[in-house]
């Protein structure tokens, strides 16, 4: 599709509405050993980016946004102009390369050309070196970001956490049929006439969109919304996947609960030093929630929608926490959430574009105090990759941040780890460095917690240590 949809366009059209936001997902992988020479490594990249076409392309817009921006092979495209390379400051830390990737993914991508950047970035310690892909968000979503990255590796492409997880998710949706499997327009046309299964997902992504609209209407005012600056802070937390499985086990809740949870947890502790009560309406979360089936991987779009639940920073136990946390994701998923946001996304597409893109552009320059916290989870290669024969000891993602949301958490499963990459306002997150390490700290504590008999498990936790 060289057309973007409304969705895909929205995202050029938010950053528009805010001089401080840059709308770029970010990728970084770290690896081991030492750098490959420039020339070699340009050779590699100018041959594995030619399996993805969206990186040699440019977007074309119209005036007046009469038309939907199109894709457009770049005739003046130089590979070099998007490759760069930069080199930490001394001694190197890890503290050294998070400020640099904070300043990078804070510079706007130049529309002029394609919209991506790769940065080679050398002079980190432990012999160690790091590749940051950054892509604007309106070419793609979490999962095709990963995917894109993936793509550079020596091996190609390969099973990931995201293609069994959908598998199985379509396996057990088989024969069902939501609002989001047809048309938008056919389903107003046809609503009363459906049979009983549709009406009742109809009338579930009714309630949906009232819970949505709800959501980003009432205001819920903490000091983590609010105007952006155009400096940003990123941090990162890393826990293994084993002890995640292992509380998963426990509790018998999802790899998603466990890592909300454990945020939250971060939250709860952030409020508290500030001063602020935490509050049952205290983080209203926007969770991202792919639509992408397992055989799309390689499509270069946006396919998510959204669900805004409350977190539940108000309970100082974690493992009461972490129940709630799964209860809460679970209600949800049924009132329609997910279907009222593809619904209504695929209603959008069939309006005149001028009308949505002035609308996006109108509401994205209002106050936003429904929403707090934005939080995604992107699921990424099972197995460790090399890149120019170098091998990939870590995957960070980045998020971005934008519409008054001061803070953004991407999560990321890579091989045994799971990764949290935290993008924040320079000024709205000074102490981001322990809000990374108070999210370890509270997968520690559950972790903890899973190993204690079962009784004391199902006495609500209350024999484990109170957080925050």
């Amino acid at each position: 599709m060289n057309t973007l949809t409304t969705l895909d366009a929205g995202f050029l059209q938010a950053e528009d509405s805010d001089p401080h936001v840059s709308l770029a997902i970010g990728g970084l992988a770290i690896l081991e050993g030492p750098l490959p020479d420039p020339a070699a490594q340009l050779a590699t990249l100018a041959e594995r980016i030619r399996a993805c076409p969206r990186f040699m392309q440019r977007l074309r817009r119209w005036p007046f946004d009469l038309r939907a921006p199109e894709w457009v092979d770049d005739p003046d495209f130089n590979l070099d102009n998007h490759v760069r390379r930069i080199a930490v400051p001394a001694p190197g830390r890890d503290r050294e390369l998070y400020d640099l990737v904070a300043q990078v993914m804070s510079w706007r991508l130049d529309r002029s050309g394609p919209l991506w950047e790769i940065w080679v970035i050398e002079g980190l310690r432990d012999n160690r070196w790091a590749m940051l892909m950054k892509v604007h968000h309106c070419i793609a979503d979490g999962i095709a970001t990963v995917h894109m990255l993936t793509g550079l590796s020596d091996g190609g492409v390969r099973d990931s956490f995201a293609g069994r997880r959908r598998a199985a998710e379509e396996t057990s949706m088989a024969g069902l049929r939501t609002p989001a499997d047809i048309t938008a327009l056919a389903w107003l046309g046809g609503m009363w006439g459906a049979s009983g299964a549709l009406t009742t997902a109809a009338l579930r992504t009714v309630r949906g969109t009232a819970e949505l609209a709800t959501g980003l209407l009432r205001p819920s005012p903490s000091s983590l919304n609010g105007p952006l600056s155009g400096l940003r802070r990123y941090g990162a937390a890393r826990v293994a996947l084993d002890d995640v499985r292992q509380v998963c086990q426990a509790f018998d809740v999802t790899i998603n609960d466990v890592a909300l949870a454990a945020l939250t947890e971060s939250y709860r502790a952030l409020l508290v030093r500030r001063g602020e009560q935490p509050a049952p309406d205290s983080l209203r979360t926007l969770v991202p929630v792919s639509l992408r089936a397992a055989d799309a991987f390689d499509q270069t779009d946006n396919r998510v929608s959204l669900m805004l639940p409350f977190l539940p920073v108000d309970e100082a136990n974690p493992v009461e926490r972490l129940r709630q946390v799964h209860a809460r994701l679970t209600r949800t998923k049924s009132t329609g959430q997910r279907q009222a946001g593809s619904a209504l996304t695929a209603l959008a597409d069939r309006v005149p574009f001028p009308l949505t893109a002035w609308t996006v552009r109108l509401l994205a320059r209002l106050p936003q105090r429904g929403v707090a916290a934005v939080a995604t989870n992107v699921p990424g290669p099972r197995e460790p990759l090399q890149i120019m024969g170098r091998k990939v000891i870590g995957v960070l993602p980045v998020p971005p941040i934008a519409m008054q949301l001061r803070t953004g958490v991407a999560m990321l499963s890579y091989a045994d780890h799971l990764y949290f990459g935290i993008l924040a306002d320079f000024d709205a997150v000074p102490e981001l460095d322990e809000f990374a390490r108070g999210v370890e700290d509270a997968v520690a504590r559950l972790v903890a917690g899973s190993k204690r008999p079962r009784a004391a498990r199902d006495h609500r936790g209350l024999s484990l240590v109170v957080s925050g």
